[in-house]
């Protein structure tokens, strides 16, 4: 289904007006809940990475907009923008469950002491004080 997915962002940058989702268990067996899911959210990216390609403006906002949401540790921000919400937030609450981590200025896989968009947070709060 990935290397569909990526045939699928070709197709569609090249104009294909409808992708059809594959999923993982295409001609291995019959697909159940979770794989259409995987298909699905495979051929999101696909369609999204195709808009991107196209330069869909839209398209650029929204990863944008996602990005401001990230440096800014707006979690919740950032759980709407993606592309498979629900599965963000799992993913976020397996590591950091805590209510209170959803408000944490750092991610969970650098922690608060090496988080780069927390250190680039300070070295340009320093350099405003300085200025």
């Amino acid at each position: 289904h990935i290397t569909s997915a990526i045939g699928a962002a070709m197709i569609g940058w090249f104009g294909t007006a409808m992708l059809c989702y594959v999923t993982p268990k295409e001609h291995l067996g019959l697909p159940n809940r979770e794989d259409v899911k995987q298909g699905m959210i495979a051929y999101k990216i696909a369609a999204h990475a195709a808009d991107l390609a196209k330069g869909h403006p839209a398209a650029r906002l929204r990863d944008d907009a996602l990005s401001r949401a990230r440096f800014s540790f707006r979690w919740e921000d950032q759980f709407n923008l993606s592309l498979d919400p629900d599965t963000a937030r799992k993913y976020h609450d397996e590591t950091l469950p805590k209510d209170r981590h959803k408000s944490a200025h750092f991610c969970s896989m650098c922690g608060p002491s090496f988080c780069s968009m927390r250190i680039s947070q300070s070295i340009a709060k320093a350099e405003e004080a300085t200025v």
